[in-house]
């Protein structure tokens, strides 16, 4: 038995969120559920501003069908909600935050965006394995198709090792359905883009458009629409750096115009390294290049 935050954007009133505790409760673990007492959808990480002088309301909250789990409803975003459960508001350490279900898909990089993510990706930084799980649209909601997927995957998260987060996005089924699950790149879109359709003396009016590009077939979206059940790893909070913090480069740049650096390795001219001085000769690293990127300092 694990002890689990769970949270959500759509607020503590939102029918996901019941489904979800319902079914993790079911599965034997210890749940306190802490969610924002309005709908935060859109809030990314955002903690909202913080009043020394001014207390953040929180009052007890019940769930439909799980009376027994202890449930808070706050006045502030789901990412806020984490942060308090992590600061201890809510009694002990946790073993994992779970974060839905979100009533709409959460794909491609549009998660940036989204406040079921945002959840888990503070957990992340904290220390803490995660898990955000959202369901397609659809005319009748399937909601207890998302949250036994989700309480299947919950059970492996809780085998990983801290701060991995992962991405759970189900498609629209029957109640009685059980879609595949395969792992997924994030697509470049999720299934809507926002779109300015009208500027009128100081309003900005804007519609949610369906995405029509054409998607690599592996992306969380591309499947999606195909009715696959999809998971993505997620990393957060990340360095950009051309070589590594600890100034080794790979060899080959040796004959690349490499330079000798610090004891232990060669350093690019080029490129930027902790500590140094900002140069006009400097290049920026690529964000896009896996190599670059450097989740966390290394010990």
């Amino acid at each position: 038995m694990a002890r689990l935050l769970v949270t959500n954007d759509d607020g503590i009133h939102g029918p996901g969120l019941h489904a979800l505790a319902g079914a993790l409760a079911a599965a034997g673990h210890e749940l306190v559920v802490v969610a924002p007492d309005h709908d935060a959808s859109g809030t990314s990480a955002s903690v909202g501003r913080i009043e020394l002088s001014a207390p953040l309301p929180v009052q007890r909250a019940e769930l439909p069908g799980c009376p027994e789990v202890e449930s808070w409803a706050l006045a502030g975003p789901p990412a806020m909600c984490v942060l308090a459960g992590v600061l201890g508001a809510f009694g002990g350490e946790f073993d994992a935050v779970v974060s839905g279900i979100n009533a709409g898909a959460n794909t491609g990089r549009a998660i940036l965006h989204s406040g079921t993510v945002g959840a888990a990706l503070t957990a992340q930084n904290f220390g803490l394995r995660a898990l955000a799980v959202s369901l397609a649209e659809q005319p009748r909601w399937s909601w207890g198709v998302a949250a036994r997927l989700a309480a299947g995957v919950t059970e492996r998260l809780l085998e990983a090792p801290p701060r991995v987060t992962l991405n759970l996005n189900v498609p629209a089924v029957g109640a009685g359905e059980e879609p595949p699950l395969r792992w997924a790149r994030l697509g470049t879109f999720g299934s809507v883009r926002a779109a300015v359709t009208g500027v009128d003396e100081g309003r900005l009016q804007f519609e949610l458009l369906a995405v029509d590009e054409e998607l690599r077939s592996d992306t969380d979206t591309a499947l999606l629409r195909k009715g696959i059940a999809t998971l993505t790893a997620l990393g957060g909070i990340s360095e950009v750096w051309a070589v590594p913090p600890d100034g080794v480069a790979d060899p080959a740049d040796a004959d690349a115009g490499a330079v000798s650096g610090p004891p232990g390795g060669l350093t690019v001219e080029a490129h930027a390294a902790p500590g140094d001085d900002l140069s006009p000769a400097q290049l920026f690293a690529d964000p896009a290049v896996a190599e670059h990127l450097h989740p966390r300092p290394r010990d």
